[in-house]
């Protein structure tokens, strides 16, 4: 997965892909952080207060960062097991 900041502060956010196609969204916007899959649905698979308003403070952005990733993997791996198999996601 490959981060590309987008913003640096208020909101600070972040664009996901995995190799060239996007994935995920990132967004720290008034003490809030959320992690979206990217597309129409932009389901929502990581979300957490933080002690940054508009940005993180201290060494919560690696914690938040990595926390993010790791919801998105496994939501785009859940994803993919529910196309094979025809059920929904």
């Amino acid at each position: 997965m490959r981060l590309e900041r987008t913003c640096e502060s208020c909101p600070e956010q972040y664009d996901v892909y995995k190799k060239q196609r996007k994935v995920g969204y990132l967004r720290l916007r008034h003490g809030y952080f959320r992690a979206h899959l990217f597309g129409p649905m932009g389901k929502t698979v990581y979300e957490s207060e933080t002690m940054g308003d508009g940005m993180f403070q201290g060494d919560e952005r690696e914690f938040h960062l990595n926390n993010a990733i790791k919801a998105i993997k496994k939501a785009l791996k859940k994803e993919k097991q529910a196309s094979k198999t025809g059920e929904p996601y």
